[in-house]
C-alpha cells in the first residue's frame, strides 16, 4: 500500500466514525423535525431552505427531493431554496445587502405556518442570522442542520424551532453527513404524508 491509498482508507475510517457519531447524535432528532416539516404541508404552508456555499448543495437536494420527489410517485411539495435563484441573490447582494440575501426573500415569500430550513456548515453566518430572525417575525418555524455546535444561531433559536448540530465537523467531514440526514429526514416527510 502507497501513503495515497493509506490517506484514502483513513478517509473512509474517519467518515465511518464521523457517521456513527451523528448517528447517536441527530438520528433521534430526525422525526421531530420531519413533523414540523409536515404539519406545515398538512396546514397549507410551504418549506424555505436556505444555506451558504457548499452547503446550498444541501438546501437543493432537500428542496428538490420535496418538490420532486424521493422514493415515491407521489404529488410534489412546496419547496424553495433560497439560495437557487442566481439573479434574485445576486441582485439583493449588488446594493452590498449580502446579509439580507435570504430575509428580504423570508420576509417577501414566507407566511405564518411555514418552515424555514436552514443548513449551515462553517459555523454562523450573518445572513443565516438574519433569516432566522424574518422567520421569527412572520412566525414561521425553523429547523437548523449544522456542522457545529454552539453557533450564533443556535442562541436565537425559540422554543418551537428545532436544531440538529454534529459534533463540530468541517464542512468537508460534514457534507456527506448531512446529506444522509437530508435523504432521512425527505423520506420520513413522504413516509407520515403518503405512506410508507
Amino acid at each position: 500500500m502507497n501513503s495515497s491509498d493509506d490517506n484514502i482508507s483513513q478517509w473512509f475510517a474517519n467518515h465511518m466514525e464521523h457517521t456513527a457519531m451523528a448517528g447517536s447524535l441527530a438520528a433521534p432528532l430526525i422525526p421531530a423535525a420531519a413533523d414540523l416539516v409536515v404539519q406545515a404541508l398538512l396546514n397549507d404552508g410551504k418549506i424555505l431552505a436556505c444555506a451558504n456555499g457548499s452547503a446550498n448543495t444541501l438546501a437543493q437536494y432537500f428542496c428538490t427531493s420535496l418538490l420532486g420527489r424521493l422514493d415515491q410517485d407521489r404529488p410534489g411539495l412546496p419547496a424553495i431554496n433560497l439560495g437557487a435563484d442566481a439573479t434574485t441573490y445576486s441582485a439583493i447582494c449588488r446594493d452590498n445587502r449580502f446579509n439580507e440575501t435570504f430575509a428580504r426573500q423570508v420576509t417577501a415569500l414566507g407566511k405564518p405556518g411555514d418552515t424555514l430550513m436552514v443548513f449551515v456548515d462553517d459555523g454562523h453566518k450573518a445572513n443565516l442570522i438574519q433569516a432566522i430572525q424574518a422567520a421569527h417575525d412572520r412566525d414561521i418555524n425553523v429547523i437548523v442542520l449544522s456542522a457545529r455546535e454552539k453557533t450564533d444561531i443556535s442562541a436565537l433559536l425559540q422554543a418551537h424551532d428545532l436544531e440538529i448540530t454534529l459534533n463540530d465537523l468541517d464542512p468537508v467531514s460534514a457534507t456527506p453527513i448531512m446529506m444522509l440526514i437530508t435523504g432521512a429526514l425527505c423520506r420520513l416527510v413522504e413516509e407520515n404524508l403518503f405512506g410508507g
